[in-house]
């Protein structure tokens, strides 16, 4: 891509929504009276990781909140290193969907969205937004239980199908999505237990929109306690 191109991507207000609502029950008792997102990794905890991940060109940072989210509201306030931020609670944990159209009304155009319990690399993040939509993807060295991505023609994405059984070669979804207003125009997807799946809503605007997979180089899930000393490993 040109770097003129690039250049006129990443000019425009942009905004990070960071999805930190869960609970977080795999982590056991490290979230019993702390949110996931605030788990500390070498000193700094997951949401200040993120944030001092992204990219200058970043002007306003959205976090949902949920579980104990007044304790994220407090430690971080209205902004963090200048970046403005603002919250949304989502009081019924319905999903990342659920979650991503709370903020429907405060999102301006193109934006990326992260999850609050994962860490990504500083270059996986510019290189997603080097795309007016991409999805962030690793792939499979070991067979493993994922969210398997198709690709078709052009390095898009033709389907994303969860809780799938993983081989090596395959590429996995790293809950990571740079994403147009157009998303909201899409109806939310159910996906069990009340809630709504964001990447089946992804999948949604397929037919219309090329939503392209870049691959990861420094993607961290924090899903159970003993990936918190992994991550710090990695670090």
């Amino acid at each position: 891509m040109p770097e003129s191109h690039i250049a006129i991507i990443i000019t425009r207000y942009m905004q990070a929504v960071i999805l930190c609502a869960g609970r977080g029950t795999r982590m056991n008792h490290l979230t019993n009276g702390t949110p996931k997102p605030l788990l500390s990794v070498a000193g700094k905890n997951l949401i200040e990781r993120k944030l001092d991940a992204l990219p200058k060109e970043i002007d306003e940072v959205i976090i949902v909140i949920g579980y104990l989210g007044d304790q994220i509201r407090k430690y971080f306030g209205d902004s963090y290193v200048g970046r403005k931020i603002t919250y949304i609670e989502q009081k019924e944990l319905n999903g990342t969907a659920g979650a991503l159209f709370l903020a429907k009304d405060l999102i301006k155009g193109k934006f990326i969205v992260m999850m609050g319990d994962d860490l990504y690399g500083v270059d996986d993040i510019k290189n997603c937004l080097a795309n007016d939509w991409a999805v962030l993807v690793q792939k499979v060295k070991t067979p493993k239980l994922g969210a398997k991505v198709i690709v078709g023609n052009e390095n898009n994405i033709t389907d994303i199908k969860e809780r799938t059984e993983l081989k090596e070669g395959d590429l996995n979804n790293a809950g990571m999505y740079v994403l147009q207003t157009d998303i909201f125009k899409y109806p939310l997807v159910p996906i069990g237990n009340g809630e709504f799946g964001l990447p089946q809503t992804i999948v949604k605007a397929v037919k219309d929109f090329d939503i392209k997979i870049v691959e990861a180089n420094n993607w961290i899930q924090v899903t159970a306690p003993e990936d918190v000393a992994r991550a710090e490993a990695l670090i």
